[in-house]
């Protein structure tokens, strides 16, 4: 079991590594998602950088994460369980445990479609390969956001009977031959007590399940009874969450959106975290 899992690649990501891992403590680091201090033209508030690109500060935190032999997991976690006093993380078809958790995940850049948060569970899934056997021989919908997902776009169609694909991007280079290509973007998703429809402005498909690849997963369906408050994660002021040894740093808890905010929230949260360890170790 470790110490810590972190769920973010940001500087609040990078700030909780590198200061987990000078503290010693045990950790994973889990981030699939674009990172977006890349795409920044030119910062100009970030201590001892007076002018410096997005590009070359991601750079710099490369070197300083490599220079401290930490390592960053690009897999997707799809679920955060607490089960008798530690966390249980899903990442893909594997299964992480940790005492605490570090949420770094950004502000969301697409809102769930009305009724995946819903019909999780009952038709509406995150991984691939952990439930598309439960749809061999069945007609599924698969949501792919990244090109990146495509081979895990591809796996489903060879499982299923019929594959409604929506790719929302361009540039698709899906060849399945039972993969029906929908170019448009679903508005909400239905049925009763499991997934049956998934629904566009002007038609819809009838469906056993639909599965939703994306780079991540919204914080309230990734944490159940996380408290989110005006679309951002709550934290106290030592970046503790509703949640008993789940902790949250960067643009997720709230504006202003500030790489030097992010960094100071990934080192805040990590000394609480340290805190909480060892209270419950005495």
């Amino acid at each position: 079991m470790y110490d810590c899992i972190i769920i973010g690649g940001g500087p609040a990501g990078v700030s909780s590594a590198i200061n987990l891992k000078l503290l010693g403590k045990s950790f994973l680091w889990f981030s699939s998602a674009p990172k977006k201090v890349e795409r920044a033209e030119l910062i100009k508030n970030y201590p001892a950088f007076p002018s410096i690109t997005g590009k070359e500060l991601n750079e710099a935190f490369q070197k300083h994460i490599e220079s401290l032999g930490i390592e960053m997991r690009e897999e997707v976690v799809t679920g955060v369980y607490e089960t008798d006093g530690h966390f249980t993380l899903l990442v893909q078809d594997k299964q992480y445990t940790a005492k605490t958790v570090i949420l770094c995940l950004g502000v969301e850049t697409s809102k769930p479609i009305d009724g995946e948060e819903e019909f999780l569970g009952r038709g509406v899934s995150y991984c691939a390969t952990c439930d598309g056997f439960l749809y061999k021989g069945k007609k599924i919908a698969v949501l792919c956001t990244d090109k990146k997902f495509e081979h895990e776009a591809e796996f489903l169609c060879g499982i299923a009977e019929k594959a409604y694909v929506i790719p929302l991007y361009k540039g698709y280079e899906i060849k399945s031959p039972n993969a029906q290509i929908i170019l448009k973007k679903p508005i909400s998703v239905s049925g009763d007590m499991r997934l049956r429809k998934v629904n566009f402005k002007d038609e819809s498909f009838e469906i056993d399940g639909m599965f939703i690849l994306r780079g991540s997963v919204s914080p309230s369906t990734l944490v159940h009874g996380l408290k989110i408050e005006d679309g951002h994660i709550f934290v106290n002021r030592d970046c503790s969450t509703n949640i008993a040894g789940v902790f949250a740093a960067g643009d997720c808890t709230g504006r202003p959106y500030q790489y030097a905010k992010a960094v100071g929230e990934g080192n805040i949260a990590v000394h609480s975290v340290v805190e909480y360890l060892n209270n419950i170790t005495r």
